[in-house]
């Protein structure tokens, strides 16, 4: 099979491999779409390997492996692969864990369903692992405001949609030049609103607090974690507040009264595998009943060809949007 790996720059290059056997409790998807994600480009800068980056996948099962029985072959479903482990989702067939795979219904996408999978836990494992916000299930019944800093990204915009699902409001929802798509998330009639990043600073920090109302801002889940998204909320949280964070802070030390943490997505594959079986199937069940909305996609032509540009793009900086790659336009895929 044909299967692209990236390494530093990032640099792209399609190999050939075998097509790899499942073991028990995993399920072998004949990958339709590939989504991806920055860690894409940013880990092989890291970490200096060069290997298959890919986690999400939307395809058909091919085989499951013995301990399998949710999965058959022929079914159309989206997986979550390991990090740092052989198999990703960019090539012609990919592993995932039968916990971190799910049904899609007939009316979701391959596409959409590749723009899913990272974004999505990442932001559910912000919320209610870290942040200790209800769930869905147990939703608030009194006001919870809550800063998504960074909400137009793919992360910020999964978290929107799971915090309203938990009647959490009002948002406080931070984006620039894609605040009109994070608009038609949100409910302004319960107190939502949106603060434009590209004000400045200062103007932040002023229209976060106005946004408060007089209310303790004690939650903030920052989808950003670059530049000055932190430092500018540790000026507005409140004594107890707690911060999730999605990259490490640099070069910054918070103010004894705010709890900060950082969500690391792959703990669903290790201590929290429950809570990632939970929450993508409560995903499977959003898509049917349509209230959670995958994140939109743009097709970056050329199959595993097209990793290389859609990379470059993330690296230079993506809004709104998640790159995926049909993976039967690869040159050389039958």
């Amino acid at each position: 099979m044909k299967e692209a790996v990236v390494g530093p720059g990032p640099k792209v290059e399609i190999i050939d491999s075998p097509i790899p056997k499942p073991d028990a409790d995993q399920v072998l998807i004949k990958v339709v779409v590939s989504g991806s994600n920055p860690k894409d480009w940013k880990v092989p800068d890291l970490a200096k390997v060069t290997i298959n980056q890919g986690d999400d996948m939307a395809g058909i099962v091919e085989e499951v492996g013995s301990n399998v029985t949710e999965f058959k072959p022929g079914d159309r479903v989206v997986g979550f692969h390991q990090f740092m482990t052989p198999h990703g989702s960019y090539a012609e067939y990919a592993i995932s864990p039968q916990h971190t795979t799910f049904h899609i219904p007939a009316k979701t996408t391959f596409e959409e369903g590749a723009a899913i999978p990272l974004a999505a836990m990442t932001a559910a494992v912000g919320l209610y692992i870290w942040l200790g916000l209800p769930q869905p299930w147990t939703p608030a019944t009194e006001p919870t405001p809550l800063i998504i800093y960074g909400a137009a990204s793919a992360v910020g915009a999964y978290a929107v949609q799971f915090a309203v699902r938990s009647n959490i409001h009002p948002l406080i929802c931070v984006a620039g030049k894609s605040r009109s798509y994070v608009e038609t998330l949100i409910d302004r009639g319960k107190g939502d609103v949106i603060v434009d990043y590209r004000e400045g600073d200062d103007a932040v920090v002023e229209a976060l607090k106005k946004a408060a109302g007089g209310s303790k801002l004690l939650h903030a889940f920052d989808a950003v974690s670059e530049n000055s998204s932190y430092v500018n909320l540790s000026k507005v949280l409140a004594e107890g507040s707690k911060l999730n964070l999605v990259l490490p802070a640099r070069d910054f030390k918070f103010p004894s009264h705010i709890s900060d943490s950082m969500t690391l997505v792959g703990s669903v594959h290790t201590k929290d595998k429950d809570f990632g079986y939970v929450y993508f199937r409560y995903i499977a069940r959003g898509l049917q009943e349509g209230w959670f909305k995958p994140q939109p996609q743009q097709v970056i032509s050329g199959g595993l060809g097209g990793i290389q540009e859609g990379l470059d793009l993330l690296k230079a900086g993506a809004h709104a949007t998640k790159y995926v790659f049909r993976i039967a336009e690869t040159e050389g895929v039958k």
